[in-house]
């Protein structure tokens, strides 16, 4: 057990000692320097160490010794809490610089998106473009075959004249003698024929080699289209809606290469025709001499010729003509090319920064969302050693809550008399007040701003109203002048769930840990009372008889206060309900605020003219453990302090007014008399006071509120009640001792 005695010394508990040095909780680098205890580093073990370690002397009569182990023990614990604050503050600038970091990543991150949809815009210009070339090769497609089917034609009508040749090939023999001599001429323009007829075959040739180089210029651009839609496709993912154009574009394309396979067997046929015209070209020459006769007619079929030939002349010019428009398309489509090679370099690249800036911006979430969690557990163990060190010292804890302004406050109040200081030590837990040029300061245990909700205050008490089931007497008091908000910080404004004060959350979350609990084992008791001291007199809340009031209280009983043997208070004939749920308290809530003493004051609409006292009594049993535990809460909100010249009070207000400045003037004589520790404290000045014996002078948890109100008027009685919350704050009343394994549980309710 870290720090336990050993010959009548204490071991320390850290590395530090042996000149060692071991990593921080979750091995963050705290920095420690400016440290009054030096570089020091604490791991989990060691801080639940600490927290758990109990003392154990030799003699527990040695009151130096124990005072000596506390106060070692108590440095040790500053300094652990001090290491958590630079921790924190660690933790706190590592947060901003990642924040700052995931800024600059998201900013990046959107410029990236325009990039990619700027590319993306880029991308189908291109593929518009691509697609009107593709348009325009197929318009000149068709050209072409329009124009093979007009040579066609004319091959047909050849063959028709080669038919009419046979049938006057009777007549041409006879008139063969009379153009012998012509034959030598003939002769040579049959020749010249069959160089058209070769010229003709070249034409062919180069048609075919032309559409070959058509069908290849197809096949690529079908390539590059089909490249350019997958790698669209796959660098934009929203772009799938063009998968219905690019299955058109195909579809057009097989029928593109359908009718080109269809010009390849035209293509065919007309050789097999040039070949079956070779053969009768050769048979024609075989029969030379009986085609003399046919000489008039061959004239006429070579002007036709004539006329052939300068058709392929015109076909040739063209075929030169749209060679030249297919390296035109053939650059436009490289071009192409190039654009989409530049802008899939450049959105891949772009998309390779955008994985990059999209894994360091969840990196950096990762890394906040650990820094987050680091200071919400450095956050809570601080508070738990803050408690244990308050709890060690024995003092009563103290709260400030300051209310906002109101309209009804004076004119020109501004609440900058009231300010908060800034530095780490003093975050959250000071306040400073400004009157007449001079400053005063107080530190408190927390400091609750007017901007401060209902939840944020319970918040910083629900582990204290929790120690109530584990068997702690557990006292919370609201102390400050009229007005200040006292009864809105308890009790809350009614019909508002997210207004509710700090009695009906605790009693919400008592019962619901108490139905968490039963799984354990545990099964608890509750009893509730309520009651008032009004003028010095005792008045029961929850009395179901009739309401009429006396000089003694409620039904003319006459209670008393009285303190047992263990340090239990007991009110006699006080009405004491059991209750089963929140839901049963909040109506008994209901009915002691309708019968709690409220008068009207020039300072307060509706003012508290007694002091109200809640107390919860629990006993709980551990069937599997057979442990039993008593614990009380007590709830108190006392009537506010106020001076006559303020509040014009005159009559029973006059009177209630001096009861009440009366009792609270005894309570702040106990309270010096325990911080001057003197030996008699008159705990029996007041009725108050005795029935808070309990709280201020013996083993409960106490817990105090000090309201204060930011108007400029109430300047003078804010600074009172600080200064009284400081002297309640230096108090010591004694360490707290767990109510457990006692056997016998009066049923009457006490107030502990």
């Amino acid at each position: 057990m870290v720090g336990t005695a050993n010959n009548g010394r204490m071991r320390h508990a850290f590395s530090v000692v042996n000149g060692e040095q071991e990593v921080g909780l979750n091995s963050a680098p705290p920095s420690n320097a400016g440290s009054e205890y030096g570089g020091f580093e604490f791991t989990r073990e060691d801080v639940y160490a600490l927290l758990c370690e109990r003392m154990k002397y030799k003699n527990k009569f040695n009151y130096k010794e124990r005072c000596e182990n506390m106060m070692d023990y108590i440095k040790r614990l500053r300094l652990c809490i001090k290491w958590f604050q630079e921790l924190e503050g660690s933790y706190l600038f590592e947060q901003e610089k990642l924040q700052n970091a995931l800024d600059f990543a998201e900013s990046r991150c959107a410029e990236m998106d325009l990039i990619v949809k700027n590319k993306e815009e880029e991308l189908n210009l291109i593929i518009v473009e691509l697609r009107k070339s593709l348009a325009s090769l197929q318009e000149k497609l068709s050209k072409e075959e329009s124009e093979k089917l007009a040579a066609m034609d004319s091959l047909a009508r050849e063959k028709e004249a080669r038919l009419t040749v046979e049938k006057s090939q009777a007549s041409l023999s006879e008139e063969l003698g009379k153009i012998q001599g012509e034959l030598q001429n003939a002769n040579q323009r049959i020749t010249s024929v069959s160089d058209m007829y070769k010229l003709l075959q070249e034409y062919n040739s180069s048609l075919q080699l032309y559409n070959s180089k058509l069908q290849t210029d197809l096949d690529t651009a079908h390539e590059n289209v089909k490249r350019g839609e997958k790698e669209k496709a796959a660098i934009v993912e929203n772009l799938s809606t063009l998968g219905g154009q690019y299955m058109s574009l195909q579809d057009q394309f097989n029928s593109c290469k359908a009718s080109v396979n269809d010009a390849a067997k035209q293509k065919d046929a007309l050789v097999k025709e040039v070949a079956s015209v070779r053969a009768e070209l050769q048979q024609v020459r075989g029969d030379r001499d009986q085609l003399q006769l046919q000489v008039q007619t061959l004239t006429a079929e070579v002007v036709n010729c004539e006329e052939l030939v300068i058709k392929s002349n015109e076909l040739k010019e063209r075929c030169v003509s749209q060679s030249n428009q297919l390296k035109t398309l053939q650059d436009q489509l490289d071009s192409a090319q190039n654009k989409l090679r530049v802008s899939d370099l450049s959105a891949f690249e772009a998309k390779t920064e955008f994985e990059e800036q999209k894994k360091l911006i969840c990196e950096l979430q990762n890394r906040l969302e650990d820094a987050e969690l680091k200071i919400v557990e450095g956050e809570t163990l601080r508070k738990k050693l803050h408690n244990t060190i308050l709890e060690l010292k024995g003092n009563i804890r103290v709260f400030c809550r300051v209310r906002p302004l109101l309209p009804e406050d004076s004119p020109g109040a501004d609440g900058k008399d009231v300010s908060y200081p800034t530095t780490t030590e003093s975050l959250g837990r000071g306040i400073d007040l400004t009157q007449n040029g001079q400053k005063y300061s107080f530190t408190f245990d927390k400091v609750f701003m007017p901007d401060s909700t209902q939840e944020d205050v319970f918040v910083e008490i629900s582990q204290l109203v929790q120690s109530a089931l584990d068997g702690y007497k557990v006292c919370i008091f609201a102390y400050g002048q009229t007005g200040s908000g006292k009864t809105y910080t308890m009790m809350g404004k009614p019909g508002n769930p997210e207004q509710k004060g700090l009695i009906p959350r605790s009693l919400e979350q008592i019962f619901q840990t108490r139905q968490s609990l039963q799984s354990q084992g545990w099964k608890y008791e509750m009893q509730v009372s309520m009651l008032e001291i009004y003028n010095e007199t005792i008045r029961d809340l929850l009395s179901t008889k009739d309401s009429s009031r006396t000089e003694y209280g409620s039904n003319g009983k006459q209670y008393t206060i009285k303190h047992d043997a263990n340090g239990n208070t007991h009110v006699s004939d006080l009405t004491v309900v059991d209750v089963c749920s929140s839901r049963e308290v909040s109506f008994l809530l209901d009915q002691a605020s309708h019968s709690r003493s409220v008068g009207k004051t020039q300072m307060n609409e509706q003012s508290s003219r007694s002091h109200f006292v809640f107390t919860l009594r629990i006993s709980g049993v551990n069937e599997n453990t057979e442990q039993q535990v008593q614990g009380v809460l007590n709830l108190i909100d006392l009537a506010g302090s106020e001076r006559l010249s303020k509040s014009g009070s005159t009559g029973d207000r006059l009177r209630e007014t001096q009861a009440i400045n009366k009792s609270l003037s005894s309570l702040s004589d106990v309270i010096f008399s325990l911080a001057k520790k003197e030996d008699h404290v008159p705990f029996r000045n007041s009725k108050l006071t005795y029935l808070l014996q309990p709280c201020l002078g013996g083993d409960s948890k106490t817990l105090m509120f000090v309201n204060i109100s930011p108007d400029h008027s109430s300047l003078g009685e804010s600074l009172c009640s600080l200064r009284f919350a400081s002297r309640v704050n230096a108090c010591e009343i004694g360490i707290p001792r767990r109510h457990a394994n006692m056997r016998s549980f009066d049923s009457r309710l006490s107030l502990g």
